[in-house]
Formats: C-alpha cells, structure tokens, sequence
C-alpha cells in the first residue's frame, strides 16, 4: 500500500519480521503509521517530545529534584541532530538553569547510551556536588527507509521506539538513596581500522535517501572489535586465576597444539548480572555463546528483544529494568552493560548494588508484563 517496495523486498522484509525475535507489542512512532509514513522534520520533533518528555517527567517524580537541579545534561541520539538542538528542547521544556552545561551525542549508535555515562562521570571529575542528567533514544521519524537495498530494510523492520533518563551525581547525600556506585568504564574505537569503519557506513542511493549499508564482512568485524574490548576488560576485572588460565591457552595453542581451543574467562566470577546489544537474536546468541553465559545470563537481553524490539542505545536499560523488575539484584551485585555501535565502536560500563532494589515489577516499563517473562520461543536465525 505505501507503493514504494516491489514483490521481493516485501517477501524479505516480511521473513526479516517473522524470525527478529519481536512480539506483536512493539512501538513504532505515529509517523511510521501514516500511508505513506511521514518521515519529515515537524513529525520527528513530536516523536522527541512524544519520549523524551514522559521518561524526564517520571524520572523528576522518582528522584524528587526539581530541573533547575541539574547541573549537566546529555542527549544521545544519532541519526536525529536538529537546531535548535535536543538538550535545547528539554531546557526550554522544563526551565532550566541558564548556567547548565548541556551536551548532543550523535552518530554513535546503539552504544551511545553508554558513552553518555562515559562522559557524565568524566565531567563530575571536574565538577563538585553535581547532578547529571543523560538522556538516550533514538527517533525512528528520520531514517525510514523507502528503497529496495536489503541491509537498510533491515533497519526498517529492526528498530523501535524507546528512550531512558538516567540521574548519576557525585553528591555525598545521594549515597543513600541511589541504586548503583559507577564501577568501571571502557571504550574501545576501531574507527581507524577501514575494515571496521567501512563495515557500518551511511550510504545514498540512487533516489537520494540516506540509509545504513551493511558490507559483507560486517560479523566478521564486528567479532574482532568485540574480542578487543572484551580482552581488555578482562584483563582489568578478572582475577588473576581466571587471566592466568587464559594466558597459559594462548602459549598452549600457539606453541604446542594448535587444535587446541582458547579459554573463555568466567565472567560470572566477578558479574552477577549482563546486558548485551539488542542487535537481533542470532548477534544476542552469538555474543552470549562467545562469553559463555547461560540462558539466564542472556534473558534480560532476549526479552528486551521480545517485548520491546532494538532500541538503540536505550535497550542496555530496558535490560536492566528487567533484572530488577524480576528483583534480581542483590546489594553487591554487579551489572556489565555492553554496547556495540557504528565505527565500529564497542563499550562498557559496570555498576556496583549499592542497596537493595524492590517493589520494581510494580512500576517501570515492564510493571504490566514482567509477570509473562520468561518466553520461551523456538530460536530461528535469519
């Protein structure tokens, strides 16, 4: 009925929705609904205020700070920069101060949401008894795809509707009242690699519309930037127990038998609790494989998945959401949140329980559901 797709590209895009791993209840924004979709600028502005506005509100009702409190905000969204800019919107929205030190991350993918929490904890280095507030979503209206090239209609059938508001401070009083002490963080960036940069490129076809090229050697890129960062994290977390095992089969293989397989750490000795890219089912797989989790490792990212789709950079706190709507987190826990985006870039960010989490399943974006979760579906791969 939109008129713009042949036979195939419906066939595929249709298949591409039977195996993502979604359910029926999934968000895409208004615009996406018109017939034709209405993908201009107005539509993309009432899409930002459509999620960023009630995620502020709630987060303001939860913490009790008033939006003259914030000190810092950051806004992560990638394919949407407009001028004014985001953080422009919600400091006029909500009245800001005229001395808040306001920040727009775009272009960084699925991992920006981590990136944001990368950049509040660098700026409460160097301001004192401050509150930060980062924002992450990602708006749909702008990168609908209306051409026939099958790696942008991946990202037609792939991504929804989704955003997060995160309050993170350096303020001795917060210590009592917040849920998580920031552990650690780690960015790693393969932009200098043209394998890695040219894996995840956009792209303008022959009709003029930008969409995101995947190339062939996409996984395989995307497994050496994951085995990078994930290297060097271990070697910052793990025991030495662990690190020593992983070493001695490094020698083994490369010195004495080369048939012999490279040991996996056992990050479960030091994590409780993981939340990994909601990049699709089979990469969820995949990446949980690689790490040798279980399947109650991996669940908060599945179902993430399943309920609410790929959110981009806001799916990592979909995930935790989850975990403590299943009142899983136990003071002295600690969550590895693991993002991948385009670059190719891949980021970590680790939060200590500082207390215990309760009474979640009554609120948040799973209060009317986490009771159906766990599904268990039949796993299909594209």
């Amino acid at each position: 009925m939109i008129g713009c797709f042949d036979g195939e590209t419906i066939d595929f895009m249709g298949k591409v929705l039977s195996l993502s791993g979604h359910s029926q209840e999934t968000y895409l924004p208004p615009a996406l609904h018109y017939i034709p979709p209405r993908n201009n600028h107005q539509q993309s502005i009432q899409e930002v205020h459509m999620v960023l506005f009630p995620v502020m509100d709630d987060l303001l009702s939860k913490t009790k700070i008033s939006p003259r409190d914030i000190d810092i905000l950051i806004i992560n969204c990638s394919g949407f920069c407009p001028s004014p800019s985001l953080s422009s919107i919600i400091i006029n929205k909500y009245s800001m101060r005229s001395d808040i030190k306001s920040y727009n991350i775009s272009g960084m993918g699925c991992s920006a949401g981590i990136i944001g929490i990368d950049l509040a904890q660098n700026l409460l280095q160097s301001y004192k008894n401050c509150y930060a507030v980062v924002l992450s979503t990602e708006i749909l209206s702008t990168g609908w795809y209306a051409g026939n090239e099958k790696p942008m209609l991946v990202l037609n059938c792939n991504f929804r509707l989704g955003g997060a508001a995160v309050l993170v401070t350096n303020k001795n009083e917060a210590r009592k009242s917040s849920k998580y002490k920031l552990s650690k963080t780690l960015r790693t960036q393969r932009a200098f690699d043209d394998k890695a940069y040219f894996a995840t490129h956009r792209e303008e076809d022959s009709k003029g519309i930008t969409g995101f090229s995947l190339n062939r050697g996409l996984m395989q890129v995307v497994g050496e930037t994951l085995r990078s960062h994930i290297t060097a994290f271990g070697s910052s977390i793990l025991p030495y127990s662990e690190k020593f095992h992983f070493v001695l089969s490094i020698i083994r293989k490369r010195f004495f038998d080369k048939s012999s397989e490279v040991y996996v750490p056992n990050f479960g000795s030091v994590m409780q609790h993981f939340c990994l890219p909601t990049s699709g089912k089979p990469t969820i797989r995949e990446i949980a494989k690689g790490l040798k989790l279980s399947e109650r490792e991996s669940e908060a990212a599945l179902m993430t998945m399943h309920r609410f789709g790929n959110q981009s950079s806001s799916s990592l706190w979909y995930e935790l959401a989850y975990i403590e709507g299943k009142e899983r987190v136990n003071k002295g826990d600690k969550v590895w949140q693991l993002g991948m985006g385009s670059g190719l870039k891949c980021n970590s960010v680790v939060w200590e329980c500082i207390r215990p989490i309760t009474g979640e399943s009554k609120r948040g974006p799973w209060a009317d559901c986490i009771h159906r979760y766990p599904i268990v579906a039949v796993d299909q791969d594209i």
